[in-house]
């Protein structure tokens, strides 16, 4: 398998945008078997990056950089890796993230994976941004700990730093917005592995088993599941109370006055989801058995309970079908080189 997040930085623009989701794919087409269905879960041809912060090869190689950089953190003892690990599905496996301090926090951290296509940004997200998200477990006192303005400071200070900062933004060098543009446009080179599910979409029937395909049916039909698990990263970018949180008001406290937003938490990515344990936003479950018996048992029911979480009557069979299902989404690991930082 390619290392989209180590390979990718080789490239050039062109390249990145081109073909992503045909290398390492199985070749023919889909089957006649719901081809329609199949196909709203392709993967994309393209990664695409903002206007105001495009890709070039060389602010994805500093934002790398930066993303395994100490010091970033106040006690130059952590970086962006310490929760969102490459070998954990750029996740950490904490049932909630640990932070400046040895402080536990109230939230498993998200995983970067796909970051391009995802938006807004965090549980709650309260941050519309990549690059926004990058400011906020820098700068904050339980997480790692650094104000951005000596994050800039530490930065200048580095000879190696000051002369990429420069040459990659010019006129304008080390300051808090490229810092986090910068890392922003690494983590969209982030892209999930290329699975067996993908091979079977792209017309390799022999991809996945009978009991996934058996499962793929009750995802997309009868459990549900796919009314919030949407597209191709498996994510519709909303917020859902399906009946986790007894104190955490998640969304509801960005929107005090939306009654459906209480207890509402961001739907994940189900991509590369077998090296992301333990799930949900509080790291509750160690298993995709335990969030799928979850879903089944329809969680905590009170007003604020999403409409499309109910509980559902699978019987022992249909239930190890759909979990054989959810792991035919996760690909080979990818192997990341770590940068080499300037000293």
């Amino acid at each position: 398998m390619r290392n989209w997040s180590g390979a990718i930085l080789g490239m050039t623009a062109a390249g990145v945008l081109s073909g992503l989701i045909g290398l390492g794919a199985a070749s023919g087409t889909a089957s006649a078997q719901a081809p329609s269905l199949r196909d709203a879960y392709r993967r994309p041809t393209e990664i695409p990056f903002p206007a105001s912060n495009p890709y070039t090869p060389e602010k994805a190689a500093l934002g790398k950089a930066l993303f395994f950089e100490p010091r970033l953190s106040g006690a130059e003892n952590m970086t962006c890796s310490s929760c969102h690990n490459p070998s954990f599905g750029w996740e950490a496996r904490t049932e909630t993230s640990v932070g400046a301090q040895n402080t536990r926090l109230a939230r498993h951290a998200p995983t970067i994976l796909d970051t391009a296509w995802v938006g807004p940004f965090f549980w709650d997200g309260r941050a519309p941004t990549a690059e926004e998200q990058a400011k906020g477990p820098i700068q904050a006192p339980v997480e790692m700990n650094l104000p951005l303005d000596q994050a800039v400071a530490r930065l200048r200070a580095v000879p190696g730093y000051r002369t990429r900062f420069d040459r990659i933004f010019p006129g304008q060098g080390v300051t808090a917005d490229t810092i986090v543009a910068a890392i922003a446009t690494f983590e969209r080179t982030v892209v999930s592995s290329y699975a067996p599910f993908d091979a079977w979409v792209d017309g390799d029937e022999a991809a996945i088993s009978p009991e996934a395909k058996r499962g793929f049916g009750l995802f997309t039909g009868a459990a549900g599941c796919s009314g919030c698990h949407s597209g191709w990263n498996f994510t519709d970018n909303r917020f859902h109370d399906i009946g986790t949180a007894r104190s955490d008001l998640g969304r509801g406290a960005l929107e005090p006055g939306n009654p459906l937003a209480q207890y509402a938490f961001k739907t994940p990515s189900l991509r590369d989801a077998a090296q992301r344990s333990p799930y949900m936003h509080n790291g509750m479950y160690a298993s995709l058995d335990a969030v799928v018996a979850h879903y089944v048992g329809g969680g905590i029911d009170r007003p604020s309970r999403s409409p499309l979480m109910r509980p559902v009557s699978l019987n022992p069979s249909e239930f190890r079908d759909l979990v054989t299902f959810l792991g035919t989404l996760t690909g080979a690991k990818q192997a990341v080189t770590l940068p080499v930082l300037p000293n």
